[in-house]
């Protein structure tokens, strides 16, 4: 997006936040494209089974960040930060409700020889729901410890925004994401192997 472009999706999503409901019409033309890109992102590995569609993703994100009355958004790219927060819990819902259901409403971790690849995007399929809900938890677990270092994995693994898009939203160096991704990564892929009784 142009920044010209960009400026105006922040002036908009100023004033949708302050109460102007016609701000937020003109705003969806905007937003809705990239929300779907996003939605994409996650469902780039979709396999058979997966109940969840890019479409379906983005319309329930969508509904949910309309209901954010009030919001104080400071410009495009922290509004796209909260959408991936809010993709993120969107799919691990999904993945937990499915292994809920799969186990007569006992949710247990899946058994895999390997932890996930977090340099891959998210594996969305219904038979690997147990990792997505895996990763969600030692995120959780990363962010006590370091902050920063889980939204870097936030954004780049759920949100499947790029390095520079990253450092925009965190407001540090490209190369500082980088870093953290680095460090971030090694950290929840030992956890993971813990967790999944890697060999």
């Amino acid at each position: 997006m142009s920044p010209e472009g960009s400026n105006e999706v922040t002036v908009l999503l100023r004033a949708w936040g302050a109460g102007d409901a016609e701000a937020l019409d003109r705003l969806i033309p905007y937003i809705y494209d990239d929300l779907r890109r996003a939605a994409r992102r996650y469902m780039r590995n979709e396999r058979a089974g997966n109940t969840l569609e890019s479409k379906a993703l983005v319309h329930e994100a969508f509904l949910r960040l309309v209901d954010f009355h009030g919001a104080d958004w400071k410009d495009r790219a922290h509004f796209f930060a909260v959408a991936s927060q809010i993709m993120r819990r969107i799919l691990v819902d999904s993945a937990r409700a499915r292994l809920s259901a799969r186990r007569g409403g006992h949710l247990q971790r899946e058994d895999h020889s390997d932890a996930p690849d977090l340099d891959q995007l998210p594996d969305l399929s219904s038979h690997r729901d147990g990792e997505l809900v895996a990763i969600h938890e030692a995120l959780h677990d990363l962010a006590v410890i370091d902050a920063r270092k889980a939204r870097v994995i936030e954004l780049r693994f759920f949100g499947g925004m790029s390095v520079d898009e990253t450092a925009v939203v965190l407001t540090v160096s490209p190369q500082t994401v980088m870093r953290d991704w680095k460090l971030a990564k090694a950290w929840l892929t030992r956890e993971l192997k813990k967790g999944f009784g890697a060999h």
